[in-house]
């Protein structure tokens, strides 16, 4: 497996980043980039023009990943040459479809196959339930099946996030990427890194993602008694304070879960994931310093994982809220990936809406927020 990647920058243009790889003919190419960016279209001419056969996915985001620099309004851009790994890339239109679950099930039955070893998956991050989409591909996927991937980022404007295979891209596809043999490994982690801030209290009113109720009593008067003072800068103050939820069986990993708006009229709060009934739910609170430690915990998960030191090929996918929370401080955490990963690494990825990948075990998958996930590849 050959990695090269390339950054773009207005003042710049396209350079190489790290060791530059030759590559004669890509298979595959994956585009990070900010939404305005990325609507300017001619910017990947010259890609198809050097690499005909490649199949070219783009994804807005809330910030691209290069090395260890992170960027606004800039392209993070993988090229990947196999040597004995077919793939097969599925897009989907959340206009097509009644619900997130069927998308999510017809786009995993025009993959799937015995020799399906992972499923790399960019979704619009807007009009797509992650968590419904998640719960459709895990339904329909083999046993030995690993999916991860992330929901499209819009930075901090939240008006519109794009998904695009081999054609300009646009609002509600979903693309998903099919890595098919025995060749390739995939290794995943992921670390959250918050702090409890309140007991545990169980979910007695929601409808997916859509909070009404915490042990029988309003939860988003609840969450403003908790906050204080802070509940005055609600909606924005929420990415500070997300919640952690699990299953009433109390086994395996807790998720995280952002909030995206509360409703005063419905006493509601709706976050960018499913809240089910019958869930645990604890409030939790930012440790900048746990956050990035939880970033190089991530990495060290997804080596395990991997079975190997040395990645061909690192892909993060952070969330936008991570990054508002770490501010200044948010290379640190990709920093902290890096001297985990062999030097010759390629690292690359973004800050999304939602990341995607497993939860208890590397075959099961969720939705996950305010979370570093981390898919590493390597082929034999």
């Amino acid at each position: 497996m050959q990695v090269l990647q390339l950054q773009w920058k207005a003042k710049s243009g396209w350079l190489p980043i790290g060791r530059n790889t030759p590559i004669k003919n890509a298979d595959l190419i994956l585009c990070f980039g900010g939404r305005n960016v990325l609507e300017e279209n001619n910017r990947f001419e010259e890609f198809r023009k050097e690499h005909p056969n490649a199949q070219i996915v783009y994804s807005s985001t809330a910030g691209e990943i290069a090395d260890i620099d992170v960027n606004d309004e800039s392209i993070s851009a993988i090229l990947m040459q196999f040597d004995d790994t077919p793939i097969k890339t599925v897009r989907k239109n959340a206009n097509d479809f009644d619900c997130s679950l069927i998308l999510g099930k017809e786009l995993l039955k025009e993959l799937n196959a015995p020799d399906l070893k992972h499923v790399f998956v960019l979704s619009d991050g807007q009009l797509i339930n992650g968590s419904e989409l998640v719960t459709g591909m895990s339904k329909v996927k083999n046993d030995n099946t690993i999916i991860t991937g992330g929901m499209a980022g819009d930075g901090y404007n939240f008006k519109k996030t794009l998904v695009g295979l081999d054609e300009p891209p646009k609002e509600g596809e979903v693309v998903a990427i099919g890595f098919f043999g025995e060749n390739i490994q995939i290794g995943f982690g992921s670390k959250g890194g918050w702090d409890v801030m309140t007991k545990q209290r169980v979910i007695t009113k929601s409808d997916k993602n859509v909070l009404y109720e915490l042990d029988g009593k309003s939860a988003l008067t609840l969450y403003k008694e908790y906050l204080g003072d802070a509940a005055a800068e609600l909606p924005g103050a929420a990415l500070y304070y997300p919640l952690s939820i699990q299953d009433d069986s109390g086994i395996g990993n807790p998720v995280i879960r952002t909030i995206l708006s509360i409703n005063e009229e419905e006493q509601s709060m709706t976050f960018a994931g499913n809240v089910p009934e019958g869930f645990s739910a604890q409030l939790m609170k930012r440790n900048p310093e746990r956050l990035i430690k939880g970033a190089g915990e991530a990495a060290h998960i997804a080596l395990e994982n991997l079975g190997s030191q040395n990645p061909d090929l690192a892909i993060l996918v952070s969330c936008a809220g991570r990054k508002i929370v770490l501010g200044q401080h948010i290379d640190e955490e990709v920093e902290e990936v890096k001297n985990k990963m062999g030097a010759d690494t390629v690292i690359s990825g973004f800050y999304s809406y939602g990341e995607i990948g497993p939860k208890n075990n590397k075959y099961d998958c969720e939705l996950h927020n305010q979370t570093l996930a981390i898919t590493t590849f390597k082929e034999n």
